[in-house]
């Protein structure tokens, strides 16, 4: 029988609410309820799991491995689905922190609820998704295709004070407002046919040369409606509303760039660039390009890789600019980067790390070319919005353009005496990627590298303690740590404390399986096939790093939309509540595996 007191709270906690009403009677009938006084033990690590646990009342902390907290939990909050997700096995434990009342939904009923209810599925399952094709332009939201701040003026502005604000804004038509209402739209073709045609002064108001009452589309159209109404209706300009108030524009011309923008076509415009200031006008575009991807449904690692495809290129066409300059290089060398570009995971704000690598029969002589060669590349590079490095790990730093032979000796010397720091520049080399020159200077030292620090448990040691030193952004008592003060108060840097914990987690599994991956995400999961971390464990890590990594592009994407400069900092509050669990429950699946890390276990079994 149907406790209504079960009912009732259950209706309204997500993803319960989206239960169809019989299926909801069902879920609540087969409700426990269990009381936990202070102090008490609800599961420990290791225990079979009954169910899902539902917090009616009170507070429960879940602990790790190693019994550090990861996370306080209060009225509304579920735990327990990650081990039934899987072996029905308690990763973690639990305990109740005041007198506290569960709802404990029988692990059948959970299983079948996840089979049968797509949300209530999306909502408690963390493995990522199938990947997404690319979008069609036909098929692209309006949202990312319109611009977010349409120029606009009065309809008692004047002829020439419109033709004056078009020119000085370089835009091809202005959106009318009278107070916060769009009353029209004016386009040079307006003012072509319906002014300068019929000899009008300049004094005359927009009001009676603009087209009254346009034609608009709610931010929730696709591509493919704008098309239609621009092909039927024989216009040009389609202003888009939401909620009755403008939210933006949409012209033949973003339709158009929409369809020219792509990696490869910025790739291709690079190829033929003359110097660094051409690249700077190609590279201008690739916030405009990881929107575009971003809105398209593209994954993460697929983003990633695109965006730093570009970086590639122009790195590549700036060593052959050098060459044709300076001549031919005296001896082979091989140009690395390392950083984000060395693992393909650029997104829009990126600066260049990166070094050379010298055939061992270079001479002194042969030095002020290289020299030469570094600046020039990496200068070229900074003019296309790949700041210089603020650590200098950079080939025009001397350290770091040097013959083979003392790159090995570099190498040998941080795995044999693993200092603080020889830990750092260890986790900034081990992510080397050739990108242009001779890879065979490269390849025999990689190998030997990863041998070398895989058989030095000292050194792996020291490098795991300094990858923990990155930790998310988890409070026992407000659920996420946010920057508490400055610019970024109450955000969440998604970088630093997001994403580096997991590339810095991945860097440790690769040296200790000697995987040759630089990509984070294929780290993990050669990791993972591998052996090297535990396949659960594993796998909810590549799922938190699935969604932490890819809102964190959602982020950067929606602030280019907006017309702002992409950052890494979000506030919390920006997301909706379905969000914040899951990007908490990511957090807290990162902070396990480094806890794991830290015990000496490596993995979560």
């Amino acid at each position: 029988m149907t406790d209504d007191t079960t009912l009732r709270f259950v209706s309204a906690i997500h993803p319960y609410d989206s239960l169809p009403e019989e299926v909801l009677f069902r879920t609540a009938s087969a409700f426990r309820r269990i009381s936990v006084a202070e102090g008490g033990q609800i599961y420990r690590r290791g225990e079979m799991l009954d169910g899902l646990y539902l917090i009616e009342d009170g507070e429960v902390e879940v602990v790790d491995a190693t019994d550090t907290p990861i996370s306080v939990l209060h009225m509304g909050n579920s735990f327990g689905e990650r081990g039934l997700a899987r072996d029905g096995i308690a990763p973690t434990s639990a305990r109740a922190l005041s007198a506290t009342q569960l709802l404990l939904l029988p692990a059948g009923e959970f299983r079948r609820l996840m089979e049968e209810h797509d949300l209530f599925r999306r909502f408690f399952d963390r493995r990522p998704s199938a990947p997404v094709q690319r979008a069609s332009l036909e098929t692209q939201k309006v949202a990312a295709l319109m611009v977010p701040t349409p120029v606009t003026i009065g309809p008692a502005a004047t002829l020439s004070e419109a033709a004056a604000l078009m020119r000085d804004r370089n835009v091809s038509c202005l959106c009318v407002l009278d107070g916060d209402s769009l009353t029209g739209i004016l386009t040079t073709g307006d003012i072509t046919e319906r002014a300068v045609a019929e000899g009008l002064p300049g004094d005359t108001p927009v009001s009676r040369i603009m087209t009254a009452d346009p034609l608009t589309l709610p931010a929730t159209s696709l591509g493919s409606d704008v098309l239609h109404m621009m092909l039927e209706r024989g216009i040009g300009h389609v202003p888009v509303t939401e909620g009755g108030a403008l939210a933006g524009i949409v012209t033949q011309t973003d339709l158009t760039r929409f369809q020219a923008v792509s990696s490869a076509g910025l790739i291709g415009e690079i190829a033929r660039a003359p110097d660094a200031e051409a690249i700077a006008r190609v590279t201008a575009n690739i916030p405009r390009v990881l929107a575009q991807l971003v809105a398209a449904g593209n994954r993460h690692e697929v983003v990633t890789r695109l965006i730093t495809d570009i970086a590639d290129a122009a790195t590549r066409r700036l060593l052959t600019l050098a060459e044709a300059e300076l001549g031919a290089p005296p001896v082979a060398y091989l140009w690395l980067a390392c950083g984000s570009q060395g693992r393909q995971e650029q997104t829009g704000v990126s600066d260049q790390d990166n070094c050379l690598f010298l055939h061992d029969d270079v001479t002194e002589a042969d030095m002020a070319y290289f020299d030469a060669l570094a600046a020039f590349v990496s200068t070229g590079l900074d003019t296309a919005g790949y700041y210089f490095c603020p650590g200098e790990m950079m080939a025009t730093t001397p350290r770091w353009r040097q013959p083979v032979r003392v790159w090995r000796e570099y190498f040998a010397g941080w795995i044999d005496r693993p200092d603080p720091m020889a830990q750092m520049l260890a986790s900034v080399m081990f992510d080397l990627r050739p990108i242009g020159g001779d890879e065979s200077l490269f390849t025999g030292l990689q190998a030997e590298t990863l041998a070398r620090s895989a058989a030095n448990s000292i050194f792996v040691r020291h490098m795991s303690a300094n990858a923990l030193k990155h930790t998310p952004p988890l409070s026992l008592l407000r659920g996420f740590a946010t920057i508490r003060s400055g610019e970024h108060k109450s955000e969440l840097d998604l970088k630093m404390n997001g994403v580096v914990p997991v590339v810095d987690l991945a860097r440790i599994y690769a040296l200790k399986g000697r995987l040759a991956p630089v990509n984070t995400r294929a780290r993990l999961e050669e990791a993972i096939a591998g052996g090297v971390v535990s396949d659960s464990g594993g796998r909810d890590l590549l799922a938190a790093y699935d969604l932490i990594a890819g809102l964190r592009l959602d982020h950067q994407a929606r602030e280019v939309r907006d017309g702002k400069k992409p950052d890494n900092f979000m506030a919390p509050s920006s997301l909706s509540a379905f969000r914040r669990s899951h990007l908490r429950d990511a957090f807290v699946a990162v902070r396990t595996m480094q806890s794991a890390i830290g015990s000496g276990q490596g993995a979560l079994s």
